[in-house]
């Protein structure tokens, strides 16, 4: 897996390069604010040599607000077959909803403290790196809590809300089982009814997981 990183903390982008490195996985290039980071994947995408994944803080100089989670997106835009994995201090739900409105594919948000958790921050890139979805839990729980979302999920029972809130964090059906302590069976059985309930049909295919998530998002 090639990985650019963008961090303006030099420690914390040398700390997320020891990490992917040491488990086998090439870090291209590290940047310290947006504009490097669009630059240099715009060039590595010239040169036919597009990272999988890029792993940037929500906020980078020179302002400190937005730039990195708007570079991003950007990059999403030129690039759709980029991973983008966005880190943040906080749960910001204008930033997540933001980067989770365009393709349904390859894109994850983290609270920085999930670095620490070094086996899920690497799952996490890897999952994003190949076109999944890795959303921080605590992220899911405030978007899933919003009053304006209801609407979109009256229709679901609490399991499956509950269901739905771990599928956004971008686990799988047997992890959802090993959670829930229920069969797989039965996780289905909910991610089923789920798609059902969001009008989500068969021919979404294989990203009816990820729509599944951003239906409420968008709503």
């Amino acid at each position: 897996m090639r990985v650019v990183i963008a961090e303006d903390s030099v420690l914390l982008r040398e700390g997320l390069t020891r990490l992917l490195t040491d488990r086998g996985h090439e870090v291209v290039a590290g940047v310290g604010d947006a504009e490097a980071l669009v630059k240099t994947v715009t060039e590595l995408g010239e040169e036919g040599a597009l990272p999988d994944v890029v792993v940037a803080d929500v906020r980078m100089p020179p302002t400190h607000t937005d730039e990195g989670v708007r570079a991003a997106v950007q990059l999403r835009k030129t690039h759709p077959g980029l991973g983008v994995l966005v880190l943040s201090q906080y749960v910001e739900e204008r930033y997540a909803t933001e980067l989770l409105a365009g393709s349904s594919r390859g894109v994850g948000y983290l609270l920085k403290d999930r670095v620490a958790e070094v086996r899920e921050f690497v799952d996490a890139v890897v999952r994003v790196a190949r076109g999944g979805t890795a959303l921080d839990p605590e992220v899911v729980a405030q978007l899933l809590g919003r009053s304006r979302k209801q609407d979109v999920l009256t229709g679901l029972t609490p399991r499956e809300r509950e269901v739905l809130g771990l599928m956004a964090e971008g686990r799988t059906n047997s992890a959802i089982a090993r959670q829930l302590v229920v069969s797989d069976g039965a996780v289905e059985k909910h991610v089923s009814n789920i798609f059902l309930k969001l009008g989500l049909s068969p021919s979404d295919g294989d990203h009816r997981r990820v729509l599944a998530v951003l239906t409420y998002l968008n709503s």
